[in-house]
């Protein structure tokens, strides 16, 4: 399959200029991605990003991820609905040098190669750009007109907030990396998320306006759940690629849960397995759904890109102590397994404590596993709190040394997926 063949089938295309199939296939092709360093990593939405660019890379062609240094000062309107709060010179810093890692483990770099891959950052050609020079250079070339007819401007303009001239700029700005990346390293493509499309034929009609230039586009879909839950979300916030912002147990456990509908869509987004493979494994899980065969062997292929095979042999050995062997007691698990347990939020707690006793409510919200008491409570009330594999629904209950697994460890259940241990010292 060519590289447009593919992205359709896997379901990663959405919108596309006219030729940019015809480009792809006529000769290696230079492309870039834009990135947002509003954090030291990424997270799970800007996996299709990085898998575009991979693809892109296996085809033959030549990628570019370019790190918003320049642009992440700025904030992009598209899909938000206030300002975005500016970061510093120093913490975007921070910021790039770790997305600059992440990326690095998945594109090959090698400059042998004729299609290696480039990391680039559009501060090193803002940063010498005074403000007249850019209104000379590039604001002349677009319209306000053309501008405000884009759909991220005017919902912004038409909504309570407003859009400061700052991120109405943004667009201009992304605009001339696409003119920059053209003129300086032969870029014919830009790809991006859905939300993007404005930007991105801004940054062709500049290039079209003031170099004479044809260049190209797509977009892929932004990635949704079935039940209208926020794609990458859970009740801790972002899954990030960074295994210290998100261990690799919890970014398995996602994928794992992961709902019928999402797996049978999310399996040909985010692995690479053929059409053959996936087909069979569509139809093995048809069978026995049960079995869930679909969601292990998509959160087994994601775990591996992002974090090796070692890390994901720990969260399936993880995995299997918890859930696995749960109709076991909490005795059956040695003080080895309760230590090895790899991403199971852990606390130290006062063994003075839990020798004079204490009662549940409090113990629960003190560990960190609650954030306040009052949430606590609430939990145990309805039966989703279980101490050592034991169900508690009586808010009376005391915590005391009877409870400690090995004179030293007790293991909270928080709903069905939601496991901490509390060291006692």
């Amino acid at each position: 399959m060519t590289l447009i063949e593919e992205l359709k089938w896997r379901g990663m295309l959405q919108d596309m200029m006219p030729g940019t199939e015809d480009q792809l296939n006529k000769e290696m092709t230079t492309a870039y991605i834009g990135f947002d360093p509003t954090a030291d990593s990424l997270h799970i939405g800007s996996l299709v990003p990085i898998l575009l660019l991979v693809h892109l890379q296996k085809k033959g062609h030549k990628p570019i991820a370019l790190v918003g240094g320049a642009t992440g000062m700025i904030g992009d309107p598209s899909g938000k609905s206030e300002e975005r709060n500016l970061l510093s010179a120093e913490q975007l810093n921070i910021n790039v040098v770790g997305i600059r890692k992440q990326l690095e483990k998945h594109l090959n770099f090698d400059t042998a190669l004729p299609n290696s891959a480039e990391l680039v950052n559009n501060y090193d050609w803002f940063k010498n750009i005074g403000f007249i020079e850019f209104l000379r250079d590039a604001g002349k070339y677009i319209t306000v007109n053309y501008m405000m007819a884009k759909d991220s401007v005017k919902k912004r303009i038409e909504g309570d907030t407003g859009i400061s001239y700052t991120e109405f700029a943004y667009q201009l700005m992304q605009g001339y990396d696409y003119y920059w990346l053209y003129t300086n390293k032969n870029c014919k493509l830009q790809m991006g998320g859905s939300d993007q499309w404005g930007n991105i034929t801004t940054g062709s009609e500049l290039i079209r306006r003031k170099a004479g230039g044809e260049t190209f586009a797509f977009t892929c879909p932004l990635i949704t759940k079935a039940d209208g839950g926020k794609f990458g979300k859970t009740e801790k916030g972002n899954i990030w690629l960074n295994a210290e912002r998100t261990s690799p147990y919890q970014f398995y456990q996602f994928w794992l849960n992961a709902s019928d509908e999402d797996a049978e869509k999310w399996i040909k987004i985010f692995t690479f397995l053929s059409p053959a493979e996936i087909n069979t494994l569509l139809a093995q899980h048809h069978q026995n759904p049960a079995e869930r065969l679909l969601q292990k062997t998509l959160a087994k292929e994601v775990t591996i890109f992002i974090h090796g095979e070692e890390q994901y042999s720990k969260a399936v050995e993880t995995t299997e102590k918890l859930f696995a062997q749960q109709n076991a007691p909490a005795t059956a698990l040695t003080a080895e397994d309760l230590e090895s347990m790899e991403g199971v939020v852990k606390f130290d707690y006062s063994k003075q404590k839990i020798n004079s006793g204490i009662d549940i409510v409090s113990f629960l919200a003190e560990t960190g596993a609650f954030s306040s008491k009052g949430e606590a409570r609430k939990m145990v009330q309805s039966g989703g709190v279980s101490i050592n594999r034991n169900r508690i629904d009586n808010i009376s209950k005391e915590i005391n040394t009877a409870d400690l697994l090995h004179d030293k460890y007790v293991l909270i259940q928080k709903g069905r997926k939601n496991y901490y241990l509390v060291k006692a010292n």
